[in-house]
């Protein structure tokens, strides 16, 4: 297992389009050397009382827990909008993060957000910031897209400075763009080259 510290990029994805950002996320966290890019996913909710979905799903992504979070040097949190919120699967695991508030774990770590939705204005930038709120509530630092990414004013799709989005389709069949895959990549770029930078100033102050 690698010594390295890692970005955590949690998500959870329906019909493939966040996770394909997530991916792309990645890709950009780990082109920078000396950090390591942690894909997690959540399980749906259901309304059975009873848990029934296995702990590693079949395919893709596993199910995260409290340690992935506790441990990880940086946060990308993505979520498919639902009527400009994020979902409630996702919603469901930050939820039940009360125990790393109350220890401060996150505090001072760089997070960002990301996502994706079936029509141009289906509530990108709100579901952004309902991320966020949490985020600031763990006393994280959160890391948005620069104006310097120029794809931000070329894209006809999704793309947003406060974090990455996607234009997926109604049939969440449009992949990603140039334009939307260039900015998934800055921002595993940015977040990680954040995460090494603090991650270092906090040695040095030990």
């Amino acid at each position: 297992m690698s010594a390295n510290p890692y970005v955590l990029i949690l998500f959870y994805s329906r019909q493939g389009a966040t996770r394909a950002l997530a991916e792309r996320i990645a890709a950009g966290v780990e082109s920078i050397s000396g950090i390591d890019a942690r894909l997690r996913t959540v399980p749906p909710v259901s309304t059975t009382c009873e848990a029934v979905d296995p702990e590693v799903p079949e395919q893709g992504a596993v199910h995260a827990d409290l340690d992935d979070l506790r441990h990880c040097a940086a946060l990308a949190l993505g979520s498919p909008t639902r009527f400009g919120n994020m979902a409630a699967p996702l919603k469901y695991f930050i939820d039940s993060t009360s125990e790393l508030w109350l220890g401060g774990a996150l505090i001072d770590r760089p997070a960002t957000a990301f996502t994706s939705t079936s029509s141009l204005h289906g509530g990108q930038e709100t579901t952004l910031i309902s991320m966020l709120l949490p985020l600031l509530h763990h006393g994280m630092i959160y890391v948005g897209l620069p104006y310097s990414e120029i794809e931000l004013t070329r894209t006809q799709g999704g793309g947003t400075p406060y974090g990455v989005s996607h234009l997926a389709g109604t049939r969440s069949d449009r992949p990603l763009d140039d334009h939307e895959r260039q900015l998934a990549f800055a921002q595993g770029q940015r977040l990680a080259r954040l995460a090494l930078s603090l991650d270092l100033q906090a040695g040095s102050k030990a």
